[in-house]
């Protein structure tokens, strides 16, 4: 009888838990298990599905104000229109190990690789109804690798830190002197930064 009533008080609890803005997160139909918050770490599914429910104007209003705080500490967001369900980022240059204090992917290899060639990073973040209520929360994070006349691997002897300028310039006709466009090619996607803001909006969410 004991073990009825504390697995009857459980499923109630656990019920409630759900209930609340986001603080459970439920995966795709696909894969019909329950997924937790992992705040210290761990996988996310992605997308996520964020409060539970009938999805409502205000239930979105929470989840997009949500997402922008999330996105927010990474990159700078782009404008755009509030009810169009995707924020996107303008393209920032990745951070290696030379600068531990700023924010950046939190895969070493990835820092490794931004440490010794310059990498950047935007993100796109689609906010979608759920097939079965709630929102589905899904990120994207593109890296590009810029595209350099020498690689910096190819000069011997050459320094790990790079000490090329990033801005060719040239002198016109004129005198003038005029930078040369930053070229850049797609590099994939980096699913550890991807986590790391599906955590966020996690936090910002369970808050």
């Amino acid at each position: 009888m004991r073990r009825l009533i504390h697995r009857g008080w459980l499923a109630s609890v656990g019920a409630g838990a759900i209930g609340l803005a986001g603080c459970a997160a439920v995966p795709p139909v696909e894969n019909p298990v329950l997924v937790r918050p992992h705040l210290n770490g761990g996988t996310e599914e992605n997308p996520i599905l964020v409060v539970p429910g009938k999805p409502t104007p205000e239930g979105y209003a929470v989840v997009y104000e949500r997402v922008l705080e999330a996105v927010n500490d990474y990159f700078e967001i782009l404008p755009g229109p509030r009810f169009a369900g995707q924020v996107e980022t303008k393209p920032k240059v990745a951070s290696g190990y030379e600068q531990p204090w700023k924010y950046g992917s939190p895969d070493p290899r990835e820092r490794l690789l931004a440490t010794l060639q310059t990498l950047r990073h935007r993100a796109v973040v689609r906010i979608m109804p759920g097939e079965r209520g709630g929102f589905k929360v899904y990120v994207e994070v593109y890296r590009e690798l810029e595209d350099i006349d020498t690689p910096l691997g190819a000069q011997r002897g050459a320094a790990v830190f790079r000490e090329l300028p990033t801005v060719d310039r040239r002198i016109d006709a004129t005198g003038l002197v005029t930078p040369q466009a930053r070229q850049w090619i797609p590099a994939g996607r980096d699913p550890a930064y991807e986590q790391l803001i599906l955590r966020k909006i996690q936090e910002k969410l369970c808050r």
